[in-house]
């Protein structure tokens, strides 16, 4: 499970550099992403489905994106988009299309309502942490900044 997170870290990292998001944020993004594969997989092996995997892993990541977003000063578009790549169903799309292009519509048609169902689930994912408000995530933004500043303050 370990090297699937790194492989997820790294596809978004990837995504990150080819869509311009800031240098500074790579890293956070590619953690997000780590921590959206991560909490997937758990849900999988937790046997909760692909689709309410989906779900809790879109809500933890749209959560953490917001945290980052909070604390780093950056719209949460550029951690939620960029974590998010791992999770969406590319291969199911994918097997939709070949099954009906081979003419197998049963298969086609199975696939086809699993990476909806899968998309679907993100989508909510997604609502359900954006509905929360924002100044809990503001307050956390503070606190950091509070605490850098007490830091500097050390410092000299």
């Amino acid at each position: 499970m370990m090297i699937e997170i790194i492989v997820a870290m790294v596809s978004v990292l990837a995504f990150g550099v080819s869509f311009h998001i800031p240098k500074s944020e790579y890293l956070y993004c590619a953690l997000n992403g780590g921590i959206g594969w991560a909490v997937y997989r758990l849900c999988l092996n937790c046997s909760f489905g692909p689709t309410a995997s989906a779900l809790w892993a879109t809500l933890v990541l749209t959560l953490a994106a917001r945290v980052l977003s909070a604390v780093r000063k950056m719209p949460s578009t550029v951690f939620l988009i960029a974590g998010i790549f791992s999770l969406v169903p590319g291969s199911g799309i994918y097997y939709t299309s070949y099954y009906l292009i081979r003419n197998e519509l049963s298969q086609g048609s199975a696939k086809g309502i699993e990476t909806f169902k899968i998309a679907g689930a993100i989508v909510l994912g997604i609502i359900f942490g954006l509905a929360l408000p924002q100044n809990w995530f503001n307050y956390l933004g503070r606190i950091t900044e509070r605490r850098q500043k007490k830091q500097e303050e050390e410092k000299n």
